[in-house]
């Protein structure tokens, strides 16, 4: 059963009729309403296609984190053969909202760290909603540097609110390995690639998405705090998120025009939920480009790119 989200609901309404046209509906009998369900059918996608071409800031908010939208897990299927988990952080546990291994991407030998929020109600518990303690980002630490050691470029995928903000995991000195996550991104010298997939959330992203090349699907979000959060912090009031998320800029087209991110993955029409081949297709296209562009460069090279494109984020803004 496909899920809609709020502004959808005049697409909803429209297969509503077409299910129940469906339901009486005999070709070869006395009662053929083929004709009537293919002009609904025809009227629904250019309805879809209408409401996606004028998403406000909120409205990708919910597509971001619309439940179906194609998952770590799912990219991990799709785009990469050979892959070897590794688990565990070496100083406490294993965390399972970040995943990471060894891996080919077409024939070319990557590192792999993504977060993934699980898909159902036992694998969201197991993956904590995509939001990682300490043993998570210490994992991706680890990965980080063996893929620097031996030369092999890293690939990240992001989908998180954020770092999860529990006692233990304060206590575990969550902030302290967010920060030694970014250190490792910024001095390995290899390339690093990221792309957001749904949520990038506060420091649980950028964690792992201080890269070379970040870019973002169309209808992902990518902000310092998630807009309810903000809301609740600046007027006490979580009904204000929609408000807020405009006011944050958490678009990819606002994120491009200030130079956070260097491009934007596009979705077609009712977003990557409706579209995933297509979309983890171009996901895994852009992610070719970002490293054949990167491949010429030598470690201290791709250091210093990385380093000054980080640098240079608001440096030309009025």
């Amino acid at each position: 059963m496909r899920i809609y989200l709020d502004f959808e609901k005049p697409v909803a309404d429209i297969y509503g009729k077409i299910r129940e046209l469906k339901g009486v509906n005999e070709p070869d009998g006395n009662v053929d309403l083929s004709a009537e369900i293919a002009k609904l059918e025809a009227r629904a996608e250019t309805t879809l296609e209408a409401l996606y071409l004028k998403l406000t800031p909120w409205h990708k908010t919910q597509v971001a984190r619309h439940p179906d939208r194609p998952h770590f897990v799912d990219y991990k299927k799709a785009l990469f053969t050979d892959f070897a988990d590794l688990a565990g952080d070496r100083y406490y546990a294993e965390d399972f909202a970040v995943q990471a291994g060894f891996a080919r991407f077409r024939g070319q030998p990557v590192a792999v760290i993504g977060q993934e929020k699980g898909n159902d109600t036992d694998s969201r518990l197991k993956h904590n909603f995509g939001m990682a303690r300490p043993e998570g980002y210490r994992k991706a630490v680890r990965i980080m540097e063996m893929a620097g050691r031996f030369g092999i470029p890293i690939v990240t995928l992001v989908d998180t609110a954020g770092a999860y903000p529990g006692i233990g995991a304060e206590e575990r000195g969550q902030a302290e390995a967010i920060a030694r996550a970014i250190e490792m991104c910024l001095k390995v010298k290899v390339p690093v690639v990221t792309i957001i997939i749904g949520e990038g959330g506060s420091g649980g992203a950028i964690a792992i998405a201080t890269a070379n090349r970040v870019y973002m699907l169309e209808h992902s979000i990518y902000s310092v705090i998630s807009p309810e959060a903000g809301a609740s912090i600046l007027w006490r009031d979580a009904t204000k998120a929609q408000d807020v998320a405009t006011a944050m800029k958490l678009t990819a087209s606002d994120l491009l025009d200030l130079g956070v991110i260097d491009g934007i993955i596009a979705e077609p029409p009712g977003g990557a939920q409706r579209h995933s081949e297509a979309v983890i297709r171009a996901t895994g296209d852009q992610i070719a480009t970002a490293l054949e562009e990167l491949s010429g460069l030598d470690g201290d090279a791709i250091r210093r790119q990385r380093r000054e494109k980080f640098l240079a984020i608001g440096r030309n803004l009025s």
